[in-house]
């Protein structure tokens, strides 16, 4: 079932950029470097609203832009995606911001992650 929600490219490019770029709203995700289409990343943000992993609101700064944000849901993510990390860094040829962020998590994979949480309000995890 989790799958379903999140375990295609596209649901964790989003969950990854609200985690660690803090991107928050459609154009946000429109840049990012992996240049998906606009169908598709619509598509992910209704999927990712309607299993409750993220939600949308009115920007305070803008009426015609909506903000995206994790719920608590989304947020529990948190330790999957640096995991997946982890991961992709171990086995495969990643990004230089991905094996320097691997770096830290073999210093201090739990600081990192407190540190992550507290980034997306969450204290005393």
């Amino acid at each position: 079932m989790a799958l379903d929600f999140f375990g295609d490219k596209w649901s964790l490019l989003i969950i990854r950029d609200m985690v660690f770029k803090g991107k928050n709203t459609y154009g946000d995700f429109l840049d990012s470097e992996e240049k998906i289409a606009t169908n598709i990343l619509a598509d992910r943000l209704a999927l990712l609203e309607s299993a409750n992993i993220i939600s949308r609101h009115q920007h305070p700064d803008s009426k015609a832009k909506i903000l995206y944000q994790l719920t608590p849901k989304g947020i529990d993510l948190i330790p999957v995606v640096v995991e997946l990390i982890a991961w992709s860094e171990k086995h495969n040829k990643v990004h230089p911001t991905a094996t320097a962020f691997a770096a830290q998590l073999k210093k201090d994979k739990q600081g990192v992650i407190r540190a992550l949480y507290a980034e997306h309000g969450v204290k005393g995890k």
